[in-house]
């Protein structure tokens, strides 16, 4: 081609390029104050009642409600950056009031899990059971390899990675997602 046919070109109005329209997924409104009072009482039931409950705490370690809570609103938000802070403040909160726990190890792993729980929910529409319990399964094995990865490289801690104990845990929180989920749905605001 010479110069004038490049310049020809280049002048020509530009070719519409049409590409398939993605269907919108439903951003969720909540009422005012229902994120921070599901995450509060999540934080404190998680923090106090298996202190003064199940005093062996074997039943404690088995339910993770602020994990719960945080994969429900990133899903349900759809928002990265919220999904991203939620988790980032549940877990600091959590290992504030864990005692057991240094200062953001559960802060980490709640904000790589609300993030990709909002990145999720804003590509695939989440609103079926059963694919809130396989997220909620499959974000609590991620939330443990993010906790476990910090213990041994931050903290120079030996954890071991999958245990029976995990593997319990982890379909507890699949089965507890589903009522737990329901329950959250109704916080949501309608807009009628």
């Amino acid at each position: 081609m010479n110069p004038t046919e490049l310049a020809e070109n280049a002048s020509a109005p530009p070719i519409p390029i049409r590409g398939v329209a993605e269907p919108r997924l439903e951003v969720h409104k909540f009422r005012t104050g229902a994120v921070v009072g599901a995450s509060a009482i999540a934080l404190v039931l998680q923090a106090f009642i298996p202190a003064k409950v199940w005093k062996g705490d074997v039943i404690g370690d088995l339910i993770e409600l602020p994990l719960l809570v945080t994969i429900y609103f990133g899903l349900s938000r759809r928002n990265p950056s919220r999904g991203l802070l939620l988790g980032m403040v549940i877990g600091m909160a959590q290992d504030g009031l864990s005692g057991a726990n240094p200062i953001g190890l559960f802060g980490i792993a709640k904000t790589l899990v609300g993030y990709l729980a909002s990145t999720i929910g804003s590509k695939l529409d989440v609103e079926h059971p059963l694919s809130r319990m396989i997220l909620a399964f499959s974000f609590f094995h991620l939330h443990n390899l993010v906790v476990v990865f910090s213990r041994r490289w931050l903290l120079a801690q030996q954890m071991p990675l999958l245990t029976v104990r995990v593997v319990v845990a982890s379909l507890v929180a699949a089965l507890l997602a589903w009522p737990l989920f329901a329950l959250l749905d109704k916080l949501r605001h309608d807009e009628d």
